[in-house]
């Protein structure tokens, strides 16, 4: 009876070892090998693309005085208002002119004494001539005369030029506008004392319209254009670098577009860096001496270029840029890149890609080089079988 039993529960015991054999054989069979991964791409393709380049820069005047006086003396008045529009000629402090005014009233005097003596000499040196030619006066005489004459003559030019001077100089007194423009804070009150081209400017005249922006770019970059200019990958179109944007403190851009005038032909040693001038219309004052800006400068046109998603780019561990492709045969290869810049949201591809490349937008998490891959459109969302027909999202240019 007991060896019956035990026969029993092997025989059970061996069953119950036949089924689970079998089925975890038949789940093995069941499960397979495992799915591809699934990526969305892009198909790469060349188009225009205008590029800009943003160079910070302080915006100054087109016209900038300092006025100080030309002559000394008590500032009597202060003729204008702080912070006000002056035109040129404009009176703005009244010197006073007391004595100046008796300078110019002796130098009529001189003048006058000299003008009368003038005649009595001239008639005198003319009959001592006469007199001369008959041997009746000595020749010395007549030589007197005639320096005295001549004396006579220079004292005359001279009182001319002492009045023009005293008459200058009291004119002096009433300190004008030397340009048009709005005039600051004035330094100094009715009853301070000045002298003529002190160091300390009473008042400055600015002219805001138009406003000068300075900015500097690295020489780097001027090379770099050069080189792209040779290269063909860069056209010029006629209002390239001439028409500029620019942006203020807060990001907001401003409503007139500038010029660039002119470029420096000095490279700054210290920083490696020629400045720009560019001249922008101010009819609302707006922009104000000393405001730091952004100017945004049109390069050129890249007749080919080639953008792709920022997503579509990482990093080795060197920080070299890399991408990840699909090849023909459906499988992923890596691509190292050339970045020349960021637009908007995209990256500006310099080398590494040619037209028809398919880029990996999504799932790069998923996959690695050398991995067969279930390739889907990106634009589209839609399997293609390895093939897209559909171009690059377009990506705008800041």
């Amino acid at each position: 009876m007991q060896i019956h039993d035990r026969v029993k529960r092997l025989a059970v015991a061996g069953v119950l070892a036949v089924s689970l054999v079998a089925g975890g054989c038949g789940r093995q069979d069941a499960g397979g090998p495992p799915p591809m991964p699934e990526v969305a791409y892009i198909t790469v393709q060349t188009r225009p693309v205008v590029t800009t380049t943003e160079l910070p820069g302080r915006t100054s005047a087109q016209l900038v005085a300092e006025v100080r006086p030309q002559v000394g003396g008590i500032i009597q008045k202060r003729l204008f208002t702080e912070g006000a529009d002056v035109r040129t000629g404009q009176a703005l402090f009244q010197i006073d002119p007391s004595l100046y005014q008796a300078a110019l009233n002796n130098a009529k005097a001189a003048l006058a004494r000299s003008e009368a003596n003038l005649s009595a000499i001239q008639l005198r040196a003319g009959r001592l001539r006469e007199l001369l030619a008959e041997k009746a006066v000595s020749q010395q005489d007549y030589d007197d005369a005639a320096a005295a004459l001549k004396q006579t003559q220079a004292d005359i030019q001279y009182g001319k030029a002492t009045l023009e001077a005293a008459r200058i100089n009291l004119a002096h007194c009433t300190i004008t506008a030397p340009i048009s423009g709005r005039i600051g804070r004035s330094s100094i009150t009715p009853g301070a004392l000045v002298t003529a081209h002190q160091p300390l400017a009473l008042a400055t005249i600015q002219q805001l319209d138009p406003m000068y922006v300075d900015v500097t770019q690295s020489t780097a970059d001027i090379l770099r254009l050069h080189r792209q200019l040779q290269q063909g990958r860069l056209n010029l179109t006629p209002d390239s670098r001439r028409q500029v944007r620019l942006l203020m403190e807060d990001g907001t851009e401003y409503p007139w577009k500038g010029t660039l005038q002119f470029q420096d032909i000095t490279v700054d040693s210290t920083t490696g860096s020629v400045v720009l001038r560019m001249e922008f219309p101010n009819p609302k004052r707006i922009l104000l001496p000393g405001m730091f800006v952004r100017t945004m400068i049109e390069e050129g046109v890249h007749p080919n270029a080639i953008l792709i998603p920022q997503q579509a780019v990482s990093r080795d561990p060197k920080g070299n840029p890399l991408a990840l492709l699909i090849n023909a045969k459906g499988i992923v290869e890596q691509r190292p890149l050339t970045l020349d810049r960021a637009i908007g949201d995209a990256w500006f591809v310099s080398s590494g890609l040619a037209t028809g490349d398919r880029v990996i937008v999504e799932g790069l998490q998923r996959v690695r080089p050398g991995v067969p891959v279930k390739a889907v459109s990106f634009e589209t969302g839609k399997n293609t079988g390895g093939k897209d027909q559909h171009a690059a999202p377009s990506v705008e240019t800041k």
